[in-house]
């Protein structure tokens, strides 16, 4: 996990304050009994349609899911290319990438990716995975840009977290800027 004083934090409020106060009033009856009465709603939130910004709303997925396994344990693997083999038949919408056997980039052990394009995709695929992952862990994380803390600061885990080789992303992002640098000083646009 990151550290979070790493980053800056906008406020949750900005381009919310200034309304009307909100009542101290709770429901007393029924299954809503104890939460706050909230203000009547004019106009669904646009996260309803689309990710909250930064995350990418594009054909560069919102979110990944990367689902882990010991590629040592036998019935990990198994359950590994079932539920690979799962997904594709009840969510053959989303994007899926070929299970892999070892490590890769930084995920340090065995692993496949399947991509969230939507909110309403995200709705559907997470709760289903919580239920159907078994043995497995997966990683949640959003796509806005920052690798480094999409895959720290940002991320959720389901299961046991993985410790993710965390400077491989640092060593992609730094070699990415070098050339960004290279391709400005030799006159590149």
């Amino acid at each position: 996990m990151a550290d979070p004083s790493l980053y800056t934090y906008t406020s949750p409020l900005k381009g919310w304050r200034g309304g009307e106060p909100l009542s101290d009033e709770k429901i007393t009856e029924g299954p809503d009994a104890k939460s706050y009465v909230n203000p009547t709603p004019t106009t669904r939130s646009s996260t309803y349609a689309s990710f909250a910004d930064p995350i990418t709303n594009g054909t560069r997925a919102g979110f990944d899911v990367h689902i882990y396994f010991m590629q040592s344990v036998p019935y990990e693997v198994t359950f590994a290319t079932e539920l690979w083999e799962r997904i594709r038949r009840e969510f053959p919408e989303l994007r899926i990438y070929r299970v892999w056997d070892r490590p890769l980039g930084p995920h340090p052990i065995a692993m496949f990716e399947v991509n969230l394009h939507t909110p309403e995709q995200f709705g559907a695929f997470v709760p289903w995975l919580v239920i159907n992952r078994g043995p497995l862990s997966a990683l949640v994380h959003p796509n806005t840009g920052d690798d480094v803390r999409d895959h720290t600061q940002r991320a959720t885990w389901m299961g046991q977290p993985i410790p993710l080789a965390v400077g491989f992303l640092r060593e992609i992002l730094q070699k990415q800027e070098a050339e960004k640098a290279g391709s400005k000083a030799s006159g590149e646009s």
